[in-house]
């Protein structure tokens, strides 16, 4: 049954990783890709518009910038871990603040949710997933199968 429900993905050794953080975390995000150059240097990086392009210029990373938060630069991260682009997460975002494009945060954590996909929403956690044993190597985690799940769906309608 395990079989028939879940399909199998793997991520690589080297990992597409994701950095967003909202303005009032951008400097933390920067401090934090500094104390973690050495590691995140061996990844793939990519982020959204002013957060990569600040932790380029302050870090040297090479980093993939997409939109920025507000102009879609969350759903572009999304559409990417539905495309299997994206392997995990760090956002930095501020629990205290409102956000103006705060359904597209929701949408973004919703499906690394639903695709199983590992995101950290502050340091502690971020802490936790960079200096995991599986950084380092390839780990397979299991995906609802939605290609059985719409075939179900279809039958019932």
């Amino acid at each position: 049954m395990f079989e028939n429900e879940y399909i199998s993905l793997t991520l690589g050794k080297q990992k597409n990783i994701a950095l967003i953080a909202h303005d009032t975390k951008k400097a933390d995000i920067i401090d934090w890709c500094k104390k973690n150059y050495d590691i995140l240097s061996r990844h793939f990086l990519c982020g959204t518009g002013t957060t990569a392009k600040m932790i380029a210029e302050k870090t040297g990373l090479p980093i993939r910038g997409f939109n920025s938060g507000p102009l879609g630069g969350d759903q572009q991260i999304g559409s990417r871990i539905v495309e299997g682009k994206i392997d995990l997460v760090i956002f930095f975002s501020d629990p205290l603040a409102a956000q103006p494009h705060d359904p597209d945060v929701k949408a973004l954590l919703r499906i690394a949710q639903v695709y199983d996909i590992p995101i950290a929403n502050n340091r502690a956690t971020a802490d936790f997933l960079i200096t995991s044993e599986y950084m380092n190597t390839e780990y397979t985690h299991y995906v609802v199968n939605f290609k059985k799940k719409i075939e179900e769906r279809a039958k019932t309608l």
